[in-house]
């Protein structure tokens, strides 16, 4: 037993460098491999918490019904969101079993014939070929760079000209993805700014009352927006799908899909990493954050001069 869990643990250590160093096909490789070794009645184990269950058991889905489970974070699912077109062109039909605040973010988008709300205490039954929306990336063996943002669109908040959005927190259950607040302001200089994160907000930014707990409504926000600076939360997928600017703040040690050496992303071409440069130093984050900035503002100074 505890060397088949040494062989899982390395084998998700050669999966992580697998996908920051962009080599799918060593990912994908690695993921069969371990869905060989998987006990089938282990299957979307229901003593399991969601987040741990592995869905998929390898079966063709070619014109099956095919029921895509969202068992992780808002943020995995808008990420992996960009699969699902592809997957209809295979599938007889695809229903989407989504979080419920992501009901009207996925109303009409191409691919999903239905949609459902995924109700952790009565999941929808089994269909002819189950998968959890995470799994579609090695289940399809398509890198991210090939279906590219924009898949998410949002009509746009009237908002002034050069506005930036910021999120400082990514939620109680990660501490340590927070920055202060107030910091994060005070690094955006004079620019104009809104909060995208929920609850009051005691800052002079555009909007005091903070964020609607809407995903929709916050898209609009996003849509109007020159520039989203956040902490790694699903705030984060919402602007990259969207194709919109986005910098976003990570850990020393951030999870497998931000590669913190290369400073950009393969899921998303219109986002800049800022990883801590050691554990907890977010003052040098956001001292480069300010730098960049302030450089951004003049070369935009420049350019309407000059037009």
């Amino acid at each position: 037993m505890a060397a088949a869990l040494s062989d899982m643990s390395m084998a998700d250590d050669e999966w992580v460098l697998a996908i920051r160093g962009g080599d799918y096909k060593w990912a994908w490789d690695i993921s069969a491999r371990l869905l060989a070794g998987r006990d089938p009645r282990t299957r979307d184990d229901p003593s399991l918490p969601y987040h741990l269950r592995w869905v998929w058991d390898g079966r063709p889905f070619e014109d099956r019904h095919v029921l895509v489970r969202c068992y992780h974070g808002l943020g995995d699912t808008i990420q992996f969101a960009r699969y699902l077109p592809l997957l209809r062109r295979h599938a007889g039909s695809v229903t989407l079993e989504v979080q419920p605040r992501l009901l009207g973010l996925f109303g009409d988008f191409p691919g999903v014939d239905c949609l459902v709300p995924f109700d952790p205490a009565h999941p929808n039954p089994q269909s002819e070929c189950d998968i959890e929306i995470m799994e579609l990336a090695f289940a399809l063996r398509t890198a991210p760079s090939k279906l590219p943002p924009p898949y998410l669109r949002s009509p746009p908040a009237l908002l002034p000209r050069g506005t930036i959005g910021l999120c400082h927190q990514a939620g109680d259950w990660d501490p340590d993805r927070c920055v202060a607040a107030a910091d994060l302001l005070s690094a955006c200089g004079d620019e104009p700014c809104l909060t995208l994160a929920c609850g009051p907000a005691d800052l002079p930014v555009l909007n005091p009352e903070g964020c609607p707990f809407d995903i929709p409504a916050t898209a609009m926000l996003v849509a109007g927006l020159d520039l989203v600076v956040t902490v790694d939360t699903f705030i984060a997928h919402l602007a990259g799908a969207m194709g919109k600017p986005v910098w976003l703040l990570l850990k020393h040690e951030p999870d497998w899909r931000w590669s913190p050496s290369t400073r950009r992303s393969d899921w998303y071409p219109s986002m800049r990493l800022y990883p801590q440069p050691a554990p907890g130093d977010w003052n040098s984050v956001l001292a480069e954050i300010a730098r960049d900035l302030a450089e951004r503002g003049r070369s935009d100074r420049t350019s309407r001069r000059s037009g």
